[in-house]
């Protein structure tokens, strides 16, 4: 369709972003306000043409996909039942009608949601028990002191689901100090409960800055556990029954409109059928309001209790390893990336404050994956090194079980290294233990690949020291982020601190020593950026420095006139001013510039 009208890809992408937000606002003025943040004319007749076709069509299906965990059972033979056609995969099938299709008429289908934690949890428990350890999943120390105090702090890069940074922002304030205190924090931050106004009620209630109200009396014993406020999904199925007479069968009517992604016309349709039958109960005015509010907000995703009750058990759980087995924490955390929140930059960065040694990658030392030393220490694995075959990544550490590689001349006849994946290897300081720097590695690498023919071949060469000087501590820098993504050295802004002192610049640890309201100035690699559509149009950044993590918000004015810096530019620099809420530290950006001094770029997690 875009072709058809002679738009560029790039602005399809642009207009994209902003798809999400058409269903639940009015598409007159927002459309054309969306328009025009795109970079588009909303004056422009096709533009607005091109807007309609585009919102015409989001509620149709994008493709035909498979899902990865799901099955479809019926009585009898599937195919005379439903339409099959083959999968992709070869011995599999695919029913042809929309699972919601299949919920309708009655079939059962079942979905099995796959989870790299559960993976992570597997491997850190695997790595605790080689090492003389126990650890059991189901007999976990119940209300660890340990474990709640590090949520309190929000020290959670790497736990599941309360890593992220509207976690992060929360949980100092709801302050967990039991399991279901968790299974309310894994739950409250979903888009439902913040489009319903549910978060901060909750917050103050549990605070004792707001009593505890409900919208109805015949409310109360279904809210009570969550001090007046809607929550979960369940709740929310009782609520419709209790104040509008809902019978089971329309409960369940609205438990999958709730459910079903272009969920907003259903719960529309749903609403008239709410209002009427609170109004039969005597229910209406702002008390009406309050209860449909709460009820159709959950159309943008909210959760049941016993989906938030297993998260929180593997919240808890891989916070348990993270206190108390760090180590096997972070070496499954990194075996399994991508997954999570963070980078693994981030990853490794959040152990070294944690003070868990990590060891760089040595082709003498490092299996495939992540492991951890007899000493403790996480060594790196060499997954990490970008460009190295997986093959041969394994065949080094099979290779180096029948004696040690002493020269570059053995990776490459042992294991099959190749020119590109040895001079990666070279320049990271992965043949530190042949004896060589990362420049005299390097010129070792020229000698080493260079075609003799086999007249030549068993000759040795005779000893040549590199005339090359070695890396300084910046390009050594530089190099760990090109091979691999991360770095063990020195974080980039350290080397930048004295200058930025001088221009007045707080460091991420010390501005908890400030008062609130005061303008600061920070400084950063950017490491998060976030713009959910349930924030009115903010930005929501993490900076990092040497010290830690800083959180940054930018209003709607600001990214507009700042939006190419705040997107593409991995270093800011940001003049704002300080705030902060029970514990939770902030700046309110008021400029942003780009801070370019040749620094390595530090990987961030962009808009996910």
């Amino acid at each position: 369709m875009g072709k058809a009208l002679g738009l560029a890809p790039d602005l399809l992408d642009r207009l994209s972003g902003f798809v999400s937000e058409f269903e639940y606002q009015d598409p007159g003025d927002t459309l054309l306000a969306h328009l025009a943040e795109a970079g588009c004319d909303p004056r422009d007749l096709r533009m607005q043409r091109f807007a309609e076709l585009w919102t015409a069509i989001q509620d149709l299906p994008r493709h035909l996909g498979q899902h990865s965990g799901g099955m479809v059972i019926c009585q009898g033979r599937l195919d005379g039942v439903v339409p099959l056609e083959p999968a992709t995969m070869p011995g599999r099938s695919v029913v042809q009608w929309d699972k919601d299709d299949c919920g309708a008429l009655g079939i059962v289908k079942v979905d099995l949601l796959g989870l790299g934690m559960m993976s992570l949890l597997q491997d850190a428990i695997g790595m605790i028990e080689a090492r003389g350890g126990h650890v059991d999943l189901a007999h976990l120390p119940p209300d660890d002191p340990a474990v709640y105090g590090m949520l309190q702090e929000a020290d959670t890069i790497g736990v599941f689901q309360v890593e992220s940074r509207a976690q992060m922002a929360t949980l100092p304030r709801l302050r967990p100090r039991c399991f279901y205190d968790l299974v309310v924090e894994v739950a409250i931050i979903r888009p439902g409960p913040i489009v319903g106004d549910m978060v901060h009620p909750y917050l103050r209630r549990r605070a004792g800055r707001e009593p505890v109200t409900v919208p109805h009396p015949a409310l109360e014993p279904i809210l009570a556990r969550t001090l007046g406020v809607p929550l979960f999904q369940e709740q929310l199925l009782r609520m419709a029954m209790a104040t509008a007479g809902f019978t089971g069968g329309e409960a369940e009517e609205l438990r999958r409109a709730m459910g079903f992604k272009r969920s907003e016309r259903a719960m529309r349709e749903i609403e008239v059928k709410l209002r009427a039958g609170m109004a039969r109960n005597g229910i209406t005015g702002t008390q009406a309001d309050a209860i449909v509010r709460s009820i159709t907000a959950f159309a943008l995703y909210g959760f049941p209790e016993s989906h938030a009750a297993s998260f929180a058990l593997l919240a808890y759980a891989s916070a348990y390893l993270k206190t108390h087995h760090p180590a096997a924490f972070y070496a499954a955390l990194l075996n399994n990336q991508p997954m999570g929140f963070y980078h693994p930059a981030t990853i490794v960065r959040d152990a070294q404050r944690h003070r868990q040694e990590i060891a760089p990658i040595d082709v003498n030392r490092s299996d495939w994956l992540c492991t951890i030393e007899p000493d403790g220490v996480v060594r790196l694995g060499l997954r990490y090194v970008k460009g190295l075959r997986e093959g041969v990544g394994k065949r080094m550490e099979e290779e180096r079980k029948r004696g040690a590689f002493l020269s570059a001349e053995h990776l490459v006849k042992r294991a099959g290294v190749n020119r590109e994946e040895l001079y990666r290897l070279a320049e990271i300081g992965a043949l530190r233990s042949l004896g060589h720097d990362r420049r005299a590695a390097l010129w070792e690498t020229a000698r080493a690949i260079r075609p003799r023919g086999p007249l030549y071949d068993p000759l040795a060469d005779p000893p040549s020291p590199s005339p090359l000087p070695e890396m300084t501590a910046t390009e050594r820098i530089v190099a760990d982020y090109q091979g691999t993504d991360l770095s063990l050295g020195p974080h980039p802004m350290s080397f930048h601190r004295a200058r930025l002192a001088r221009l007045g610049v707080t460091r991420g640890v010390d501005l908890a020593d400030l008062a609130p309201g005061r303008r600061v100035t920070v400084a950063g690699a950017v490491v998060v950026r976030q713009r959910p559509g349930t924030a009115k149009g903010l930005l929501f950044m993490n900076l990092e420095d040497e010290t830690g993590l800083m959180n940054v918000v930018v209003y709607p004015q600001l990214f507009r006139r700042e939006r190419a810096v705040l997107v593409g530019e991995p270093f800011l620099l940001v003049d704002g001013a300080l705030q902060r809420e029970d514990g939770v530290t902030s700046v309110l950006a008021r400029r942003v510039r780009a801070l370019r001094e040749g620094l390595a770029a530090v990987p961030s997690h962009d808009f996910h």
